[in-house]
């Protein structure tokens, strides 16, 4: 990989343009000086603030991120700087060019105010964002990126949600403000008295020169050093320095993510293996004849943030000590169900969950959705159904087309959308996100009560997302749990209770399967899911009231599988495309996991687990080293050496069909 700089010289060469101009120090008569060191100082003061944000990141993470000393922190933050030479960098661009700029003026009062508001709205705006990561860190574990920004383009409630946001998280907003003003007060400290400047040679030489010089050593910085190297540092290049990869966390800081996801595509075909190896180690197109053709009726519930850690009956064999669930009904339910204890989500955001179940498309560095290829025909479950006679259906009760839904949901072309706006009962909003699920499960029975049989439906539930309230009528009523959202998930679970006790009455309930799986994971509680292989963990439920499929199953099982299971189970018997298995009959792919965390690739199966950087394994661990403490790399087998072709197959395979829009049976 790239190296950024000797082990602890990154940050020197970034920043001797504004605090080692040592020769011209000695120049007592070097014209513009003052204004040089003014500037050092300016600069200066935006390192300290980030390390200062840098610092606070990790207090309000800390139970995330495992770091064994101060002096182990003290060296993350250094090498920190790097990163945080290339944002201030970036954002500093146009304030540091129109101070250095070969005019004579640029000390003038009217000039310096300019440069003032040059230099905070960019740098304020870009400051802001670590503080975002303090609280949204918690529920993604990596920093913010442009797919982050993207996903809020889809609410139409922003400015609530932002006053939400203020109101539960004041204490940050207060720091950002605290800090913001300390950092204008300094600023104004630093000031540049008038001189007045007569063109000369001298003047206009010297300005030149430490023009080139400081646009020089600018670029340096913003690329992470002076070397003929391929690429500029980007995100990756934080791994290097940690002994967890969490830690990569707090050497990077937020706007760096931001900015050097910006423009990235990192959609790119690779050619890793021969396709013959990728059709029999991966066998993107599936044809399923275990079962009789059927058409039961399927509702799938996505239930926002629903991990697997709250869920009693999944956690069965965790032997978590103290262990508390917060979902009785659920627990009840998996009695009479086929459950997968040993489950992932495909991806850590909403549409992320979206598109693995019902479209069988995970999402890795970057999202699907937010690339520039979801707008293309894509075989899915909707597809799929609709073609033996399914009515397809998707209900949110959040404000139509929030999170994206809408828009993915006419993509892979169902027939009705049911939101907030379908609903038309503002009574039932939280005040926040959308209708609460209790009374939105009530309407989502009585629709399908209404509808012609056979039909797929799906629900993405609301009301265990942030803030984590219930209805007043209710209060007390759940146990507050160990973390914020427990509250909230025991709501969510009486909601379900109350849909199957309505569904039960409904004469298409006996010829139904039900689907119950969470979109991702959330606030933890246990070290047991802090570790990095047990992120995202998901309850994978199917129920039949005929009690066809029943047992608890404990191999790699993933959201990606739920679409080939569900055709199997119905009889489905055309071929179709899917990179995930049924997990009831398939016997030619073994059960395995691939998801995407802390910058790599993440593949699981057998025995062992994959890291991989896109193109190599670049770490192998015990299925039960969930925390990767030990890496085995050095230690390869036969087992490593086919777990790593089958990681090229699937990134190889996916990265061609999304390209060449080949979501389909096309070979």
């Amino acid at each position: 990989m790239h190296n950024i700089n000797s082990k602890y010289a990154a940050f020197t060469t970034e920043i001797c343009s504004f605090v080692s101009f040592n020769f011209m120090l000695k120049m007592k008569k070097y014209p513009r000086i003052e204004e040089y060191k003014v500037l050092a100082i300016r600069i200066l003061l935006a390192y300290v603030f980030y390390s200062i944000a840098r610092i606070l990141f990790y207090v309000y993470n800390s139970s995330l991120i495992k770091v064994d000393s101060v002096i182990d922190f003290l060296k993350l933050c250094f090498h920190g700087l790097a990163f945080d030479t290339t944002t201030i960098l970036y954002v500093n661009g146009l304030f540091i060019l129109a101070s250095i700029i070969p005019v004579l003026y640029n000390s003038k009062k009217n000039y310096q105010k300019v440069l003032f508001y040059l230099y905070f709205i960019p740098n304020l705006l870009a400051y802001s964002a670590n503080f975002i990561d303090f609280i949204y860190y918690r529920y993604t574990f990596s920093r913010s990126t442009r797919a982050s920004l993207d996903t809020l383009e889809n609410e139409s409630n922003k400015m609530l949600l932002l006053f939400d946001f203020l109101l539960n998280y004041w204490h940050v907003f207060l720091l950002f403000f605290a800090l913001s003003f300390i950092w204008i007060l300094l600023y104004k400290k630093t000031k540049v008295h008038h001189k007045a400047e007569t063109p000369n040679i001298k003047y206009f030489a010297t300005s030149i020169f430490s023009f080139l010089l400081i646009v020089t050593l600018c670029i340096g910085g913003i690329r992470g050093d002076f070397k003929k190297s391929t690429r500029p540092i980007n995100i990756l290049d934080a791994s290097r320095f940690v002994t967890n990869v969490s830690q990569s966390d707090i050497v990077l800081n937020t706007p760096f993510a931001i900015i050097r996801t910006w423009n990235t595509n990192t959609f790119k075909k690779v050619n890793l293996i021969s396709k013959a190896q990728v059709d029999s180690l991966l066998m993107p197109i599936k044809q399923y004849k275990n079962n009789p053709q059927t058409k039961p009726n399927i509702v799938i519930f996505i239930l926002e943030s629903f991990a697997r850690e709250y869920n009693g009956a999944f956690n069965k064999g965790t032997k978590i000590p103290d262990y508390e669930g917060y979902t009785p009904f659920v627990d009840s339910l998996s009695q009479h169900s086929l459950i997968f204890t040993n489950a992932y989500a495909n991806g850590w955001k909403s549409i992320h969950g979206v598109s693995s179940v019902i479209a069988g498309i995970p999402s890795f560095q970057n999202a699907f959705t937010s690339s520039p290829y979801p707008k293309q025909k894509i075989e899915s479950l909707v597809s799929t159904l609709k073609s033996e006679g399914y009515d397809t259906s998707f209900f949110h009760g959040a404000p139509n087309g929030s999170m994206g839904f809408l828009g993915f949901g006419n993509i892979l072309g169902y027939d009705h959308y049911y939101g907030k706006t379908e609903y038309n009962n503002d009574a039932d909003f939280d005040g926040v996100w959308g209708i609460w699920d209790e009374p939105f499960f009530q309407y989502f029975n009585k629709t399908l009560s209404q509808k012609k049989q056979p039909f797929m439906a799906t629900l993405f539930s609301v009301s265990s997302h942030e803030p984590y309230k219930v209805p007043e009528k209710y209060a007390g009523k759940f146990p507050k749990g160990k973390v914020n959202i427990n509250e909230s998930i025991g709501y969510t679970d009486y909601a379900l209770k109350q849909f199957f006790a309505a569904a039960k009455k409904q004469s298409w309930y006996k010829n139904t399967i039900f689907v119950l799986v969470a979109d991702h994971g959330n606030t933890i509680a246990y070290d047991e899911y802090k570790k990095e292989f047990n992120k995202h963990t998901v309850p994978i439920l199917f129920f039949s009231p005929n009690e066809k499929y029943v047992g608890v199953n404990t191999d790699w099982a993933q959201q990606i599988d739920i679409y080939p299971t569900l055709l199997d189970m119905i009889g489905y018997q055309k071929p179709f495309r899917s990179w995930g298995r049924s997990l009831i009959n398939e016997k030619k792919v073994a059960p395995f996991v691939v998801k995407y965390g802390s910058n790599m690739y993440q593949f699981m199966s057998g025995d062992y687990i994959c890291t991989f950087d896109g193109k190599k394994a670049i770490g192998f661990y015990d299925k039960d080293d969930k925390a990767m403490e030990h890496n085995l790399i050095s230690k390869r087998n036969a087992a490593m050496d086919l777990l790593e072709l089958r990681c090229k197959a699937f990134v190889q395979d996916y990265m061609e069909r999304v390209i060449d829009k080949r979501l389909t049976t096309v070979k």
